[in-house]
């Protein structure tokens, strides 16, 4: 059989399949099967980085029925340039990752069975490589769930700590609220599509055939829009992702972050621009909004986390928020007809999409390759590890520098273009867009400035200093598998970020096969050099130049300074006097973001107090004194206490029917049989 990229995502799901079915076989050796079953996920990963590559760059569309679902639904399945582009995210973190597993899941051999771990692993990989090939609403929403479910349950990984029970059934709630709402907007458009007479129109190819008025698209489109919104952690369904990230082990949130949340941003491109194509200017304004609160809330409330994990989580809404600008700002400007603008604007929202998978999985395996040498959570008990971890410093530090949109590397391009998109909106003949847009770039530099202060932070704390917990703690750096995932991932930043015009080049076939417009050939019009988005005119960017100039200051300084053995010295640190100075007195996290907080304290639920333990009421010369910190959401009490309150309330009005006694029992089926009666009558 000839080889496609069809037949090779379809090889790559078997090997998946396969390595779920040598589960029960190897359970009792943990380390075999540890090996095995990663090494088999690595496999299928990289099949699938190569059919999605493949895909995109040759512009092919493949379609197949699968005759594996109900007797007259069949599975419908589809691979074109959209979701060969979020295959390759897919794939090309999910082979990172894997690599990534094998050392970092031994490190749980002896304390309890990984079994589950790595069952819904490679579940989760599945479900989401079959969310991206469904090309219809059945085997859309059974994909859906698969994801769903196998995230709950990695996250529920440790499930005799109650924060974990508590985050994977927020999660599980949320999701299905969401999994509701995209359901019904399926529902809408298929019965358009074949005008609610049968059950042919559940397949997208019925979809993007169907005559919607436009009242009932903007229902099905916000629909879909909740139900994504849910799932990508956009404000305000975004409770669940901190609690969840924060508690789910390091190499599975390295997916759900890094790649989980963009089947949510594939899900709104495929609706908005493939099923139901034509659409008015404010849809892309709302989710412009949306996309900028996100932004600017999410890194708001990553720097206030002293938790490395939850900082990474929240920071993952800001990267969501940005996505979705570049999505908003496509659609307006499709909406317009200016094909050149909308291209640009979802080549942004594409490369950030691409661009988060790796700095994101790259962290997060950072912050497990952390936890698993200093089995330390919260970065107040860090400090100093570039001195004990210099590999995983080094590739952290690659990732905060990725994060926070700072040259050569990847996320100052992706940002670089959304900034660019922005400065071009003048062209826009609406009078609200034109006031409303600058406000966004405006929005979107703060967060950009508030991202690199948190990585700052997230970096100096934890890393710099010196090391502030217990000194009996034995602290090593991780093994070569670890490594080798965190180093693949660091070069794929600097790849992304040093060559863009050849990604650009590769993935531009996307705008073109859905908004009618091109960048490759304005972006690369000066060479694989520069970049020039739309004119070199206008503006203009060269990551092998940055990198050239960056290697030669840092050259250039290191033969300054070290031409002589007497240039550099080093003396004690200078204490004001004191010498009593330990690692207890170091800059914290807290104190660092205390200046954010209390610029932006209004927007959180802040409870700061201090207790003063004086002895014999000498409070001027106290033995002690307690600070505690808390920050809640205020989105928490505004919108979710009052609805668990409802549900609790409920749920004890219903207790009362069960009165323990028979007779009450036989009276309810009684009174449902004469409500019946007299209601069919």
């Amino acid at each position: 059989m000839t080889a496609t990229p069809f037949t090779l995502a379809s090889a790559s799901l078997f090997i998946i399949f396969s390595a779920l079915a040598l589960v029960p076989f190897l359970f009792r050796n943990q380390r075999a099967l540890i090996t095995a079953v990663f090494s088999l996920t690595a496999i299928s990963s990289l099949l699938s980085l190569i059919a999605g590559i493949w895909t995109v760059r040759d512009g092919i569309t493949e379609s197949y029925i699968i005759l594996l679902g109900l007797p007259d639904l069949p599975f419908h399945m589809r691979l074109d340039s959209l979701s060969g582009f979020f295959l390759t995210v897919i794939g090309a973190l999910g082979f990172i990752v894997s690599i990534y597993s094998i050392g970092y899941v031994r490190g749980f051999i002896g304390q309890r069975s990984v079994t589950s771990l790595v069952f819904f692993y490679s579940l989760l990989l599945a479900g989401m490589f079959m969310v991206v090939l469904a090309d219809d609403a059945f085997f859309f929403l059974i994909s859906w769930e698969v994801m769903a479910a196998s995230s709950y349950f990695l996250v529920m990984f440790e499930d005799e700590r109650t924060e974990n029970r508590r985050a994977a059934f927020l999660y599980l709630a949320i999701a299905h609220v969401g999994a509701i709402a995209i359901l019904l907007s399926f529902g809408l458009m298929a019965g358009f599509a074949t005008g609610f007479e049968g059950f042919n129109g559940y397949t997208f190819d019925a979809m993007r055939k169907m005559d919607i008025p436009p009242s009932w698209a903007a229902v099905a489109f916000f629909l879909a829009f909740f139900g994504f919104a849910a799932k990508a952690g956009v404000m305000p369904l975004h409770v669940w992702l901190p609690d969840a990230d924060s508690v789910a082990p390091s190499n599975a949130v390295a997916l759900m972050s890094g790649v989980m949340l963009k089947t949510a941003i594939y899900g709104i491109l495929r609706v908005t621009f493939d099923l139901i194509r034509v659409f008015p200017w404010w849809w892309g304004a709302v989710v412009l909004v949306f996309g900028l609160m996100t932004a600017v809330m999410g890194i708001l409330f990553a720097i206030l986390q002293q938790d490395l994990k939850r900082l990474l989580a929240y920071s993952s809404m800001e990267n969501i928020g940005i996505i979705l600008i570049g999505t908003g700002m496509a659609m307006v400007f499709a909406s317009f007809n200016m094909t050149a603008l909308s291209a640009l604007a979802l080549i942004a929202a594409l490369y950030h999409t691409l661009n988060h998978a790796m700095f994101k999985g790259l962290l997060f395996m950072g912050a497990g390759a952390v936890h698993h040498a200093t089995r330390e959570r919260g970065m107040e008990g860090m400090g100093g590890l570039i001195h004990r971890m210099p590999w995983t410093s080094a590739l952290f530090l690659i990732g905060s520098v990725s994060i926070s949109a700072l040259p050569p590397f990847n996320g100052f391009v992706s940002e670089w273009l959304t900034f660019q998109a922005f400065l071009l909106s003048p062209a826009l003949p609406s009078p609200l867009l034109n006031l409303l847009i600058p406000l966004g770039a405006a929005i979107l530099a703060l967060t950009a400035a508030l991202a690199a202060t948190c990585f700052v932070k997230a970096f100096g704390v934890t890393f710099l200093g010196r090391w502030r917990g217990d000194h009996d703690t034995p602290i090593h750096e991780v093994d070569g598998f670890m490594k080798t995932g965190m180093g693949l991932a660091a070069s794929m930043c600097l790849f992304l970020g040093v060559l863009p015009t050849f990604v650009i080049d590769w993935m531009d076939i996307v705008p073109e096969r859905f908004l009618g417009g091109k960048l490759a050939a304005s972006a690369g019009e000066f060479g694989w050099m520069w970049l020039t988005p739309i004119s070199y005119t206008r503006a203009s960017y060269s990551g092998p130049v940055v990198l050239l100039g960056i290697i030669a200051i840092v050259a250039l300084a290191y033969i300054i300074l070290h031409a002589r053995g007497t240039t550099i010295h080093r003396g004690p640190l200078w204490d004001c006097g004191f010498e009593k100075i330990t690692p207890r007195m170091q800059y914290t996290g807290t104190a660092f973001s205390m200046p954010i907080r209390r610029i932006f304290g209004f927007l959180f639920n802040v409870r700061e107090r201090i207790e003063v333990d004086a002895e014999h009421g000498q409070r001027a010369f106290p033995s002690r004194i307690y600070y505690s910190l808390k920050i809640r959401d205020r989105m928490w009490n505004w919108l979710y206490q009052p609805v668990a309150d409802a549900s609790f309330w409920v749920a004890r009005q219903a207790g009362r029917l069960q009165q323990g006694r028979i007779q009450m029992y036989l009276i309810y089926p009684f009174i449902t049989i004469i409500v019946l009666l007299v209601l069919l009558r």
